[in-house]
């Protein structure tokens, strides 16, 4: 039997959760900041809300989902990745009837992917992501690619590149797909055999291959930005006038795809260029995706979203030695001395703790040096000390751990007075 937690995932311990709690709620506060709702999905839906919403073809569905039947029958498969479960939860709860209009969720969710686990790429995964339904406004596209790029650079990040491109609409796909499945075919055999499949199901997929990016062929494809018309440039147009217009500086990229049948216009990918931050540079990657909701049984709603690493981010602060600010230093600690102090001080920590303040005590029966040693270790700003003495007489000695000075409180204004204290009051 293993004991240790499978291959892919890890633990995030107490001394590491400050950290994403840090991020998580600056991520919040720039959603609610964008007007952003936060909606939680199901961990597992029906295997095919997955195959419809992501694609037979992609790497996700046939290689990456971990799928299982359960005691009815149902297949059904843990989250691989937001946007069909946020799609199917659209759906199904008739958001698209919602008088606010568009929908503009934001999620932070577990994802899982069977694939080969390396540094910042998990079998289980968290991710925090956007989702806009119900807007085919090039400004929402602007917002979105904003609220990314914000969120980085509000945590501090600052070697970042923004890649964009357009996949055009329909009738700009079609006719890219035909030249480019005239382009690989001379070249079909040298392909790897991934490749030779995507060419026939999904040819746009083989620009993004890792195993032939170096090949001739890839340098000479056609570029979907040469087979765009006129509404798909004025698209594209509008997207980069937006992102000018707010300062945000970015590259066009010809060979950037999503690659989904149903994505379309807008495509774009935050890389780090930080030193040391590893070969995968990518940080997030997002697109517009008119014709999912219709794919998952609802009316014809347009939308875009993106997908963000957390893990990822958190490993490109580090490359950039990015300090989180975490405060570690407990408001108070209790030291009881003698059995008959316990009931009181039990009474002391509960009304400290529904004052809002930070306060914990010794629950392995230490002596008092003990228990100064745990303050310390806590880093405890005041030790509140409670012997059979100070009982008797209904006062609790406050001592500073920062100067030292100690002072007789009443009981009875305890609360009130470490109040003060932690506020920036003058010690009395």
């Amino acid at each position: 039997m293993s004991m240790s937690a499978p291959r892919g995932t890890v633990d995030i311990l107490p001394k590491d959760s400050k950290k994403w709690q840090f991020v998580e709620k600056g991520i919040k506060e720039i959603c609610n900041n964008y007007n952003y709702e936060e909606i939680r999905t199901p961990l597992f839906e029906h295997t095919e809300v997955f195959q419809r919403g992501v694609g037979d073809s992609t790497d996700i569905v046939q290689k990456e989902m971990y799928t299982f039947e359960d005691r009815g029958g149902r297949s059904l498969t843990l989250r691989p990745e937001g946007t069909a479960a946020v799609s199917r939860a659209f759906v199904e709860n008739k958001l698209y009837g919602d008088p606010n209009q568009p929908v503009k969720l934001y999620y932070f969710a577990q994802m899982f992917r069977y694939e080969r686990p390396q540094k910042g790429r998990m079998r289980q995964l968290n991710q925090f992501g956007v989702e806009v339904l119900g807007s085919a406004d090039p400004a929402v596209d602007a917002e979105v690619i904003d609220l990314a790029m914000t969120v980085y650079k509000n945590l501090g990040l600052k070697s970042l590149r923004l890649v964009i491109n357009s996949l055009g609409d329909k009738e700009s796909r079609t006719n890219h797909r035909n030249a480019l499945v005239e382009h690989f075919t001379p070249h079909k055999e040298e392909l790897c055999e991934d490749c030779r499949t995507r060419l026939t199901q999904n040819p746009l997929r083989v620009l993004d291959c890792k195993k032939d990016r170096e090949h001739p062929a890839m340098k000479t494809a056609p570029s979907i930005l040469d087979y765009l018309n006129e509404e798909s440039k004025n698209y594209f147009e509008k997207v980069k006038t937006f992102l000018t217009a707010m300062g945000i500086e970015y590259i066009v990229d010809p060979n950037l795809v999503r690659g989904l049948d149903y994505y379309n216009h807008t495509a774009f990918e935050i890389m780090s260029d930080a030193e040391g931050f590893g070969a995968i540079t990518t940080l997030a990657g997002g697109g517009r995706y008119n014709g999912l909701i219709e794919e998952l049984g609802g009316p014809s709603t347009p939308g875009i979203g993106f997908g963000m690493g957390l893990e990822r981010l958190l490993m490109a602060l580090e490359a950039e030695n990015v300090e989180i600010p975490i405060d570690h230093e407990l408001d108070c600690y209790l030291v009881a001395v003698g059995e008959k102090t316990e009931e009181t001080a039990v009474k002391i920590v509960h009304e400290l703790r529904a004052k809002g303040i930070q306060v914990d005590k010794d629950y392995q029966n230490r002596k008092m040096k003990g228990q100064f040693k745990a303050a310390d270790r806590l880093q405890a700003k005041y030790v509140l000390i409670l012997g059979e003495d100070e009982l008797e007489r209904q006062v609790v000695n406050v001592k500073s751990m920062q100067t030292g000075e100690q002072v007789e409180v009443p009981i009875t204004t305890l609360v009130e007075e470490m109040q003060g204290k932690l506020q920036g009051g003058k010690e009395s």
